[in-house]
């Protein structure tokens, strides 16, 4: 409402309200005029900031090998293998009641040893050779807890030998990386860390002997 509207409402009103409305008015705009005089400018709205997202997904930094899920031998729970991303991967398949059994002492020495430095040992256990591994996943646990102090990450029993149905797609690539595939329990495999080279060993290789150690220690050595 201006000052002209509020007169020309005024002199049709009676002297005292004309009076009262006149002031009104008068302070009505002498209020408005203070107002937009003394309102402080708002300030302009901060730059918004933005988080930058990652250049790559975790998947694109984890080999396509290792892009597969299995279950735990403990208690059945699906892992990634893509947590061990970076890492020198040993593969070995497994069995309880094999001449074979107590590499996994030397497994386990090995794991503890090289771990620092960026190994991890995964083992699968199979009942694919000799029908020595005929156990339930619990009891393969508990044997391989209590007789060796196996503490590497174990997985449930698969199937590692090729030409039989389900097998395991891991197991399958290596195969098909290598060109060799297990003809026995405790056949093993190395992977680089960025999973672009690969090494088969057989049965009788010690994880502990010169031919494997060389192998494994210039594996580490690569970025």
């Amino acid at each position: 409402m201006d000052t002209t509207s509020c007169s020309h409402s005024a002199t049709r009103l009676p002297a005292p309200a004309l009076h009262t409305t006149a002031l009104s008015c008068a302070a009505l705009a002498t209020a408005l005029a203070l107002a937009a005089w003394v309102s402080p400018v708002r300030a302009a709205p901060a730059a918004s900031t933005t988080v930058a997202a990652p250049a790559a997904s975790a998947s694109a930094s984890c080999p396509d090998l290792l892009q597969r899920e299995f279950p735990r031998l403990q208690d059945e729970k699906p892992q990634a293998l893509c947590q061990y991303a970076g890492k020198v991967v040993l593969v070995v398949n497994t069995a309880s009641f094999c001449g074979f059994t107590s590499q996994y002492k030397s497994l386990e020495t090995l794991s503890s040893r090289y771990a620092p430095r960026g190994l991890v040992v995964l083992g699968f256990p199979s009942n694919d050779f000799g029908g020595q591994e005929p156990g339930s996943n619990k009891e393969i646990a508990e044997f391989c807890e209590n007789t060796f102090n196996v503490k590497f990450p174990m997985f449930a029993k698969s199937v590692v030998k090729a030409g039989q149905s389900g097998l395991n797609p891991l197991y399958a690539e290596l195969g098909k990386r290598t060109g060799q595939t297990p003809k026995w329990n405790f056949h093993k495999y190395l992977v680089s860390r960025d999973g672009s080279e690969i090494k088969s060993f057989g049965s009788m290789t010690d994880p502990l002997g010169q031919t494997f150690t060389q192998e494994l220690e210039r594996l580490l050595a690569k970025p």
